[in-house]
């Protein structure tokens, strides 16, 4: 499972997922400098101008956890029996890393969702792809937003489930998820 957070909350949502039985496996990064903090201190602006409260969060944590193995058993055995326990390469044959360089979700995915959280196509496909070590599975997004981590798992020919209480962006992912998977066919076309 792959969790985003924040600098601010990681801590306690991380200790809240292990409390729930999953294993802690490590933080991935998440550069990026798009992310709130530095904020002056509220009604003290004047008197205190070059002060902040937080510095400017430039990274995004990322918990990796998986539920623990059963006794006695290894990763090779759980990749054999379940298909997964373990990361998948890179499609360059590196391995995964735990510090991944991240674009701002850029404004042509942003005008098809206005999901405050948005996370960009290019990031979600690298973690789909990751997230299946032998490519087989079904990716579970239970709180999928407008639909991005599905549209990436479509893009990369993996299979996924998203799950949204907010009915609002349930809606909008019906049309966001196919608009997302377009404009990258389209990207990809004004690359080549």
């Amino acid at each position: 499972m792959f969790l985003a957070s924040n600098a601010f909350m990681a801590q306690e949502v991380f200790s809240a997922i292990v409390a729930g039985g999953w294993e802690f496996r490590c933080e991935i990064i998440r550069l990026v400098s798009t992310l709130r903090g530095g904020d002056i201190p509220k009604l003290h602006e004047d008197e205190f101008p070059e002060v902040c409260s937080l510095p400017r969060g430039n990274y995004e944590p990322w918990g990796l956890f998986r539920k623990p193995l059963p006794p006695k058993m290894r990763a090779g055995e759980c990749l054999q029996e379940w298909q997964t326990g373990g990361l998948r390469f890179c499609k360059d044959g590196s391995q995964f890393k735990d510090v991944i360089q991240s674009e701002r979700t850029p404004r042509d995915e942003r005008a098809i969702s206005d999901h405050p959280s948005l996370k960009p196509i290019s990031l979600m496909r690298q973690l789909v792809y990751a997230a299946l070590p032998l490519g087989q599975g079904t990716i579970l997004d239970p709180f999928a937003g407008s639909g991005s981590t599905i549209a990436a798992a479509e893009i990369e020919g993996l299979s996924a489930v998203g799950v949204e209480r907010n009915e609002n962006y349930f809606e909008a992912s019906l049309s966001a998820v196919p608009s997302l998977i377009e404009l990258r066919h389209e990207r990809q076309m004004t690359l080549v």
